[in-house]
């Protein structure tokens, strides 16, 4: 057993007998000490541990370090969510810190967001103002149609749907409010081309000529054929479209893009609207609308033939914007279990949201149901 043994000898026995993993027997034998001597050693170094100068700045340091990447990491979340609230006036900073105080202790949000915690008592304890008080209703109500537009109004349109409402409000106001309370479009992206122009059919000239627009109902017709994504594969969504309002008068859904998805929303529409006699009927080159069945179909109702030129999708660009906004507003919000799920929900937004109720720039701000009444 080791006589007078030195304090540097000690630590050196208790430190190897708590991180070495060794037996406390054998750790005593092997410093020639008892074993009652060694565990007395570890129970004076715990109450009162006795470390080396350089030790203890290190750790002094590492526990500085520790804070320090604590309170910056305590920082980033809060500016990921508070970014635009920043540059903004005090008020805009004090409604953060008061809708995150969950996140940290008041006065570390006010050390942020540079703001005094006697300033942000202050604001909690004010009565709100009278244009607080209008942000409010008009938050509620974008709320409310921000969900009724299956999460798609942007700014224009939620301030043309708040306006017709009754209420007053200009874009910066609409846009302010949603911006502060993270209201906004979410849009994703994925693409399948869908024109096969590799055939021998007769080709129809562009008597559309880009001219989108029509003085009344069947006067002009536009046609296209996409597809959405599912676990089952591929849905592919043939449409018609009435452009004196952007209706959509016909369409049809397959798990094949053959040439009879076309004609049944074709025979939809027809049978929808009955039109006169030298509308015209516009579409892509594609296979499915150059093929005998379908131009026989369009001579029989007496329909002109009007083709976009090669490869030049702005030809046909009512119908790409229709593509575009139902993918953008509901296909590619979510996943799809099966080709009927995503049919079931195309047909919801068609007859339950676009047609009667989604507005249209071109229309006046009209939803299509809206503008053909009006026009009537």
């Amino acid at each position: 057993m080791a006589s007078n043994p030195t304090p540097e000898f000690r630590a050196e026995a208790v430190r190897v007998a708590l991180t070495s993993g060794l037996p406390r027997k054998q750790v005593a034998a092997d410093f020639g000490v008892g074993f009652s001597t060694l565990s007395r050693w570890i129970q004076q170094d715990r109450r009162n541990p006795e470390k080396p100068a350089a030790q203890s700045d290190l750790e002094r340091e590492v526990a500085e370090l520790r804070k320090e990447n604590r309170l910056l990491r305590e920082e980033r979340e809060v500016l990921k969510k508070g970014h635009p609230v920043l540059c903004g006036a005090k008020q805009m900073r004090f409604a953060f810190i008061a809708k995150n105080a969950d996140m940290l202790p008041v006065e570390r949000l006010c050390q942020i967001m540079d703001v005094s915690p006697r300033g942000y008592r202050a604001y909690r304890n004010r009565p709100l103002s009278q244009s607080q008080r209008k942000d409010l209703v008009v938050l509620a109500h974008i709320r409310e149609q921000f969900a009724l537009s299956l999460g798609s109004y942007g700014r224009p349109r939620m301030t043309e749907e708040l306006k017709e409402l009754g209420l007053e409000v200009g874009h910066r106001r609409v846009g302010r409010l949603m911006s502060e309370n993270g209201i906004e479009v979410k849009r994703n992206k994925k693409f399948k081309a869908t024109t096969d122009s590799n055939h021998s059919f007769n080709i129809a000239p562009n008597l559309l000529n880009r001219e989108f627009s029509a003085d009344r109902p069947n006067q002009k017709w536009a046609g296209d054929i996409s597809y959405v994504w599912t676990r089952e594969g591929w849905l592919y969504l043939a449409v018609i479209l009435d452009l004196h309002s952007r209706r959509v008068i016909g369409w049809a859904a397959s798990n094949r893009m053959k040439r009879d998805l076309a004609i049944r929303a074709l025979n939809m529409a027809i049978a929808f609207r009955r039109p006169p006699r030298g509308c015209i009927h516009h579409t892509d080159r594609g296979s499915q609308y150059c093929s005998h069945d379908y131009q026989k179909l369009l001579r029989q109702h007496g329909f002109q033939a009007s083709m976009s030129g090669t490869g030049n999708c702005y030809d046909n660009a009512a119908v790409e914007t229709f593509f575009k906004t139902i993918k953008a507003e509901m296909l590619w919000q979510r996943s799809w279990r099966t080709r009927r799920d995503a049919e079931i929900a195309i047909f919801e937004y068609i007859n339950g949201f676009y047609n009667p109720r989604r507005r249209h720039s071109a229309l006046g701000w009209k939803s299509p149901l809206a503008f053909e009444a009006k026009a009537a």
